[in-house]
């Protein structure tokens, strides 16, 4: 007889999920580079993102865990001890060094990026050469970026010339490593001097690669689809995932059944010990927090409407008019409660933190303790983004009256 999925409410899966992802212990207290290195191996990675009109995703994601993180934690982890390496996931992210080995799979993969008609166009009829000269200039050189090459900016994709593509290539490819970002420009150097060698020359073959991936995701995740396990890397397909269930499933999984705010019920996998874990589950701390656009915990926008009744959606790319809120909209996190976003941004050369509006969920109130809490959370980042100045009491009326 099948035995029947373990039961998880709503109220359980947020706080299940929080854990998992760094938003339930207090943000505050003393925070080092070995904090950081531990958070972002319990993250699985940390996305990168150019979008400074606040602050950078990746500072932010990891501002909202720890008050204490600073900027230079992040670049001494990646560029001095190089226990970062950066590449991709479902996008460019900070990922620890250690993870290396499993990213074989994926620059094997890259190879067929020429084999494209847009990659063609870019790097040109010569690719080879140019390829060959482009490595050549960086290991005779040293450490480049795409604007110490003639072609810089001369193509229609991005900017990419021929060079720019022949160095994303070789970066996609594993040949080359991002040794560091000047001005949020990588610049590229050879592999082998950049990551060390214990962690080049593992290579899993695919099989490991996908039993690690899948394992590491549902660690991360605490439950999951199959659909959702693949999707964390970006790099195992749904049939891959699938079959990583279906080869586990009683051995080390169990079926769950998971509630939602709405009373869906959605069917997932757990690994077995997470039973036991469940009544020793910690609660989220209440303090209200300001999350990046691209944290993780929202980076399903489903799984975050289902779980939490919120409906976010990133309006950077949709026309101003189109917009429903605004450009940089920050979601608010109340213990496992979204309670509303908030419309910001940074004015530097003014030193000034500009609150451009505020909506609150339905039936969430801006009371004197809510205001309080916030007004301390917009203290904090323009700490953090290094102004003095906070324009917010128009929003906040506005919120009040609405």
């Amino acid at each position: 007889m099948t035995k029947a999925a373990l039961p998880i409410s709503d109220k359980t899966a947020r706080h299940l999920l929080l854990s998992r992802q760094g938003l339930s212990g207090a943000p505050t207290g003393p925070f080092d580079a070995n904090n950081l290195k531990n958070l972002i191996h319990q993250l699985g990675y940390v996305q990168l993102d150019s979008i400074n009109t606040v602050e950078r995703a990746h500072h932010m994601i990891l501002h909202s865990r720890a008050d204490n993180y600073r900027h230079l934690h992040l670049q001494n982890l990646h560029e001095e001890e190089a226990s970062l390496f950066e590449h991709w996931t479902h996008d460019a992210c900070l990922i620890p060094t250690e993870f290396y080995p499993y990213w074989h799979q994926r620059f094997q993969a890259a190879s067929r990026h020429l084999n494209s008609p847009r990659w063609q166009e870019r790097i040109g009829p010569d690719a080879k050469k140019v390829i060959k000269n482009v490595r050549a200039r960086i290991k005779r050189e040293g450490p480049l970026m795409a604007r110490d090459f003639e072609d810089k900016g001369k193509g229609a994709w991005w900017g990419w010339g021929p060079s720019k593509t022949a160095l994303e290539f070789l970066w996609r490819t594993g040949d080359l490593a991002i040794a560091r970002r000047d001005g949020f420009q990588k610049v590229y150097d050879l592999t082998e001097r950049v990551v060390d060698e214990s962690h080049r020359v593992r290579k899993p073959g695919p099989t490991e690669t996908r039993n690690w991936k899948c394992t590491e995701a549902l660690k991360r995740l605490g439950v999951a689809t199959p659909t959702e396990i693949a999707a964390f890397w970006a790099s195992v397909s749904i049939k891959e995932a699938n079959a990583w269930v279906t080869e586990n499933l009683e051995r080390s999984l169990v079926q769950v059944a998971v509630h939602g705010k709405d009373g869906s019920i959605k069917n997932a996998i757990a690994f077995k010990e997470l039973e036991d874990e469940l009544p020793q589950l910690p609660k989220p701390h209440n303090r209200l927090r300001l999350l990046s656009p691209f944290d993780p915990v929202l980076r399903d926008r489903k799984r975050a409407e289902r779980l939490f009744g919120f409906d976010y959606r990133i309006e950077v790319f949709v026309p101003e008019k189109k917009r429903q809120y605004g450009y940089y909209v920050l979601p608010l996190l109340e213990g496992d409660r979204f309670t509303g976003r908030t419309d910001l941004k940074v004015h530097r050369k003014e030193g000034r933190l500009e609150v451009k509006g505020l909506w609150l969920e339905p039936g969430i109130n801006l009371s004197a303790a809510r205001e309080a809490a916030l007004r301390r959370a917009l203290s904090r980042l323009a700490k953090f983004t290094g102004v003095t100045e906070i324009d917010a009491d128009a929003a906040l009326q506005h919120a009040k009256d609405a």
